[in-house]
């Protein structure tokens, strides 16, 4: 039961796109992670995630329905600045990115059970997150 100082767990970690532990909260568990360039698309069939950007600007990328870009489908973007969050919620498939080479902190709350990139398998999937 101590404070949890956030800009200082961000300086014990470097690597991008690997997140780290810093709490746990009933079956939730409360990440620190770094984005930078392209994730993956994914979705988590029974989990929702919140993100909220601590530093820059989050894209979130959500593949549009039929309905939002017409018969060809598309992808539609949602802009995450510093100090704001976003939830994703279960099933919806998404891709997180940044823009510009900028580097950007987030704080993500999500289900002990959830997969880093859901049923998707990627050289960027991770299946540990260390706690700091």
């Amino acid at each position: 039961m101590k404070a949890i100082n956030i800009e200082e767990k961000f300086t014990k970690f470097s690597k991008n796109w690997h997140p780290h532990r810093i709490a746990v909260v009933d079956d939730m568990q409360v990440l620190l992670a770094k984005l930078k360039g392209e994730f993956v698309w994914h979705s988590h069939e029974d989990e929702d995630e919140l993100f909220q950007v601590v530093k820059g600007t989050l894209y979130m990328q959500f593949r549009a329905s039929s309905e939002e870009a017409g018969s060809e489908g598309g992808i539609r973007t949602e802009v995450v600045k510093e100090g704001e969050l976003i939830v994703v919620p279960k099933g919806v498939e998404h891709n997180p990115c940044t823009k510009n080479d900028e580097e950007v902190h987030v704080l993500l709350f999500e289900k002990l059970s959830t997969a880093h990139t859901g049923n998707v398998k990627d050289e960027m999937t991770q299946t540990e997150y260390p706690w700091i």
